[in-house]
């Protein structure tokens, strides 16, 4: 294991000891701290940034990076407003999860304890970082961060803004700290580190996501790729079901909840597909469909990839299905487990699909956008899982813990 990475990750460690005993009082006025720091360092993140996002253009990085990558004094106030956010939720930190009294007298108590140090490896977007950062602080976690080459300088002037924050807060530095190193091999060895490091999670795409998986001896917290799909019902009300589908679709492209395949049942077909298909173009979206929306000029053909694809950009898949059984088939075969929606006026179809299809977040009449930490009221959060053991959907709060018991006696002897 790389020399840097156990020297960062002992000192995590230890930082993780002392914030273990910090009072909520304490975490939130770091996490105030914090974000007042931000807004006090906007120019220096922003002249960070603008190297990444020059870089990133001059090496032909697709334009949903480059959103991704990209930051303005909005976002940078929104990040900061993200840990204030949080510094205004409740700590998860010694909530008791259940407790009795056994027979014999002990009192048992099970209560969320931080995780210790966590590992977050993501991918272009600078406001992980202060997301990650802020979850971590209030869950009790020190935070090991490894954003991509590509927002470096970004990450380094948030990162050091944090730090000096945590200390003018009394708080150890090292309750945030980057990984040091170029390259894949700190990557690695933060993905061994077994014994410092007690959880990793990746946010990125399917590449990322699977090597950190398979390569991990460090256990993993696994997000997932947002292959979300819309249902339009035969039951829907068409109006709402095309507002649904552009929000879905159009009001952010780049994200994990952003839709990328659209369904329809063949009852509403002859009615809502050209609207839709209008719609859609109007909005510059290029639709691959199957032969119902073939039948409509400039829709490219649909092919078996497509329906599997996370374009993350102006392109969807779309087909009309003959009823709602054909849907949730459709959409368990092909989708990645972050999030479905249905549009009807049925209960019964409501009720069916949420029960059938196996996702971390279901939407009735809503579009996928809303699956978010904020949007669910968490405060920020630092990926949607979509794996089903410790946490699944948005990592907010509570997920950043795992438990003990604590048994009190009376010199109790077995």
């Amino acid at each position: 294991m790389s020399e840097q990475i156990v020297e960062v990750a002992t000192r995590a460690r230890e930082a993780a000891t002392v914030l273990a005993l910090a009072t909520r009082a304490t975490k939130d006025a770091a996490l105030e701290a914090m974000a007042a720091a931000l807004l006090d360092g906007t120019d220096t993140i922003l002249a960070a940034n603008a190297e990444d996002v020059a870089a990133a253009e001059t090496a032909g990085t697709p334009p949903h990076l480059i959103d991704r990558l990209r930051l303005d004094g909005g976002r940078v106030a929104a990040m900061a407003q993200g840990l204030r956010d949080v510094a205004r939720l409740p700590d998860p930190v010694g909530e008791v999860l259940r407790g009795s009294t056994l027979p014999n007298g002990l009192e048992l108590r099970q209560v969320r304890v931080p995780f210790g140090v966590v590992g977050v490896i993501y991918e272009a977007r600078p406001n992980v970082t202060a997301d990650a950062a802020g979850l971590c602080l209030k869950s009790g976690n020190a935070v090991l961060l490894r954003g991509s080459s590509s927002a470096v300088r970004s990450n380094t002037a948030v990162v050091g803004i944090l730090r000096d924050a945590l200390e003018a807060a009394g708080l150890p530095a090292d309750c945030v700290a980057l990984v040091p190193g170029e390259g894949h091999d700190p990557v690695k060895a933060l993905m061994r580190a077994r014994g410092l490091v007690d959880v990793l999670i990746p946010r990125g795409g399917a590449g990322l996501i699977r090597s950190v998986v398979e390569e991990s001896t460090v256990p993993v917290i696994e997000t997932g790729v947002g292959n979300c799909h819309v249902y339009v019902d035969e039951a829907a009300d068409l109006d709402m079901a095309l507002a649904i589908v552009m929000n879905s679709k159009t009001q952010r492209t780049s994200v994990c909840n952003a839709a990328e395949s659209l369904l329809v049942h063949e009852a509403v077909a002859a009615d809502f597909v050209p609207r839709v298909v209008r719609a859609l173009q109007d909005a510059g979206v290029t639709i691959h469909g199957d032969a119902a929306f073939g039948a409509h000029d400039g829709v490219v053909p649909a092919t078996e990839a497509d329906w599997d694809a996370e374009y993350l950009g102006l392109e969807i898949s779309a087909g009309v299905v003959p009823d709602l059984d054909a849907a949730i088939a459709h959409i368990r075969r092909h989708s990645s487990g972050h999030t479905e929606a249905i549009v009807t006026g049925s209960q019964a179809a409501a009720r069916r699909f949420t029960a059938a299809v196996d996702s971390a977040a279901v939407m009735v009449n809503a579009s996928t956008r809303f699956t978010d930490g904020g949007e669910f009221g968490f405060g920020a959060e630092i990926g949607i899982s979509t794996q089903k053991l410790h946490a699944r959907g948005p990592l907010g709060l509570p997920e950043m813990t795992s438990s003990k018991y604590v048994v009190t006696g009376d010199g109790h002897v077995r």
